[in-house]
């Protein structure tokens, strides 16, 4: 049987937005990088709640506080009866050590929207393992100070999909992209590209989605806050700046469990900033080489990832995957 889900209650304009930061805390010191994100929200019609780690950093800068902190930031926000979504400030690499102390009780009885992307699927992860609540593989709040029209493009793709468009919804696909992280401040433009998603295996598949970072799974790889792989299931794997065979051991990490042998289908977001050690190989193309012999729709190139801008996907939903007409529909 698969993983019950519910949704939590839609985001609408009026509803207040907490901020988080269960790894590093993106708010520290960009005073008036916050200031941008806040107004750029406010002016949506939205509210925004700064957590109580934001603007500070602990002395060693992989995280915010300590891993008690981080998680009383966490608690204290989804307690909070004003907040209606909790949104990450940043990624970092340790999002994974607050989730034994996450109060799951209060997010059974009183869900609300999670989301992030990264380093933050331990937690969307997690928590949708705990207690079977929807949560959401999308931007974080630093995302959203980034130059116009990114900021403005990810914010258009999060907003429909966690107020509850009408499903099936099918995903738009940016018609370009950029690898480039430029804030508002800063005079240049986005160099952009035009898009072009890559099908790996043809063919439809629906099951229910799964997002993560393949760097991130590690840190919850065998425990119980990762969700039972299923039959069927469309796996999002994306990642960021690693070598490419870091690439090639995630790969095949999967493989030796057995994963490619039981989902339904796959995507893998754009990869930025790989080092392909002068092989001339993508991740798509090592995956081919892991994989071996596959039958399901598989896509590349998904514009689901560290490259901007994102699309935001719902966890646990269930998904139609074309990965012909290289389509994702929320179902």
């Amino acid at each position: 049987m698969s993983q019950p889900s519910n949704s939590p209650p839609a985001l609408q304009p009026g509803s207040t937005i907490g901020v988080f930061s269960s790894s590093i805390c993106a708010a520290a010191g960009q005073e008036k990088q916050v200031r941008y994100a806040i107004d750029f929200l406010e002016a949506r019609g939205y509210h925004v709640k700064l957590g109580a780690l934001s603007g500070t950093q602990a002395k060693r800068a992989w995280r915010a506080g300590s891993i008690a902190e981080r998680a009383a930031e966490f608690n204290a926000l989804l307690r909070d009866p004003v907040v209606d979504c909790l949104m990450a400030s940043a990624g970092g690499c340790v999002s994974n050590s607050i989730l034994p102390y996450i109060d799951y009780t209060c997010l059974r009885e009183h869900p609300k929207i999670i989301v992030g992307f990264s380093d933050i699927t331990a937690l969307v992860l997690g928590i949708y393992a705990q207690t079977g609540l929807t949560t959401y593989y999308g931007p974080v709040f630093s995302q959203l100070w980034r130059k116009p029209p990114i900021n403005e493009r990810v914010f258009s793709y999060m907003e429909p999909v966690l107020a509850g468009a009408p499903r099936p919804f099918t995903l738009p696909t940016p018609e370009e992209w950029t690898d480039e992280n430029i804030h508002f401040h800063e005079r240049h433009r986005y160099h952009m590209r035009k898009n072009k998603l890559r099908t790996l295996h043809g063919g439809v598949a629906e099951g229910r989605l799964l997002p993560c970072n393949l760097n991130t799974l590690d840190g919850i790889w065998g425990s119980p806050y990762m969700p039972e792989i299923l039959p069927g299931d469309i796996l999002l794997l994306e990642d960021t700046k690693l070598y490419i065979e870091a690439a090639e051991r995630a790969f095949s990490h999967l493989k030796l469990c057995g994963v490619f042998d039981k989902i339904g289908g796959l995507l893998i977001g754009k990869h930025i900033d790989q080092d392909d050690e002068g092989s001339g190989l993508t991740d798509s193309d090592v995956f081919l080489e892991v994989a071996g012999q596959f039958n399901f729709p598989a896509l590349a190139k998904f514009d689901c990832s560290h490259a901007a801008p994102m699309l935001t996907l719902p966890v646990g939903a269930p998904v139609r995957l074309d990965a012909d007409r290289r389509t994702l529909t929320l179902l």
